[in-house]
C-alpha cells in the first residue's frame, strides 16, 4: 500500500488558513503524515510572523514537514542578512519592500512602520532586531526540493530538458514561461506552485497548487498515492486529474 505524502501550496502569511490545511491533514493522514510545503511562506498575507511562528515550533516538535524554498522566502533571508542583499532576478524596478511584493506586509506583522521614504537601511535595523533568530535560520535552511519515485516538488518548477539533478535554483525559485509552455512528459510529474490560479490544476506533467492565498483566495492542500493525486476539502479528498 502506498502511504500518502501532502502537500501544500504557496501559503503567503495566512495563518488561518495554515492552520485549516494542516487539520485536513491530520483528519486524513494522522498526526505523522509527511507534508510537503511548497514554500513562499510569507509576504503579501496579515500574519507572515505566526506562519514562521508555527513552521519553527514544528520543527522543534519534529514534525515530519519538508520545507522547500520559495523565491520570497529567499528574498527575506537576504534581507535580513547583516548588510540587505537584494535579489537580482528582480526587474530594476522592484524590491523586497515594494507593496507588489509584500514585504512591507511581513515586517509590519513584526511590528515594524515604515514608509517608502524611509532609508532601508533604517528599516534594515529594525528587522534585525525584531525578527527572531529562529525565523531567520529557518528561512536560510529550506530546501530547494524533494522527490520520491514518481514526483519531484520544487517552488516555481523546473528547466525542460535539465536533468532533476542538475537543475539552477533560479528556476526552481523562479521560472514560469518556459516549464509552463511544455506539454510533453518530464521525467517526474513536477509539483509546484508560485505562479497563481483560479483553482489546482493538473497538467499531465505538473501539478500546481498555488490558488492564490497571497491574495485572500483558498489554500490548497493536496494528497498524494504514487502519481494520483487529490484536493483535500472539508467534505474530503476531491481528485484531481489532467
Amino acid at each position: 500500500m502506498t502511504t500518502p505524502l501532502y502537500a501544500i501550496g504557496d501559503i503567503h502569511g495566512q495563518l488561518d488558513a495554515l492552520h485549516a490545511a494542516l487539520d485536513l491533514i491530520k483528519a486524513d493522514g494522522g498526526p505523522d503524515a509527511h507534508v510537503v510545503f511548497l514554500g513562499d511562506y510569507t509576504d503579501r498575507g496579515p500574519d507572515s510572523k505566526g506562519v514562521l511562528d508555527l513552521l519553527v515550533q514544528g520543527r522543534a516538535d519534529d514534525r515530519n514537514w519538508t520545507l522547500l524554498r520559495g523565491n520570497h522566502d529567499r528574498m527575506f533571508a537576504w534581507f535580513m542578512h547583516e548588510y540587505p542583499l537584494h535579489d537580482a532576478y528582480l526587474p530594476i524596478d522592484l524590491y523586497w519592500l515594494h507593496p507588489r511584493l509584500g514585504g512591507d506586509t511581513t515586517l509590519a506583522s513584526y511590528g515594524i512602520d515604515f514608509s517608502e521614504r524611509n532609508r532601508q537601511l533604517d528599516v534594515h535595523a529594525q528587522a534585525r532586531a525584531a525578527v527572531p533568530q529562529s525565523h531567520v535560520d529557518l528561512l536560510n535552511s529550506l530546501t530547494p526540493f524533494y522527490e520520491t519515485d514518481d514526483l519531484f516538488f520544487a517552488h516555481a518548477g523546473i528547466r525542460p530538458g535539465v536533468p532533476l539533478d542538475e537543475q539552477d535554483i533560479e528556476d526552481l525559485l523562479w521560472i514560469r514561461k518556459e516549464f509552463h509552455a511544455v506539454r510533453y512528459p518530464h521525467p517526474k510529474i513536477i509539483v509546484h506552485g508560485h505562479t497563481p490560479v483560479e483553482r489546482a490544476q493538473h497538467y499531465g506533467n505538473r501539478v500546481n497548487l498555488d490558488s492564490g492565498a497571497g491574495y485572500g483566495k483558498p489554500l490548497t492542500t493536496a494528497v498524494f498515492e504514487g502519481k494520483d493525486c487529490w484536493t483535500l476539502t472539508p467534505k474530503g479528498r476531491i481528485a484531481l486529474t489532467p
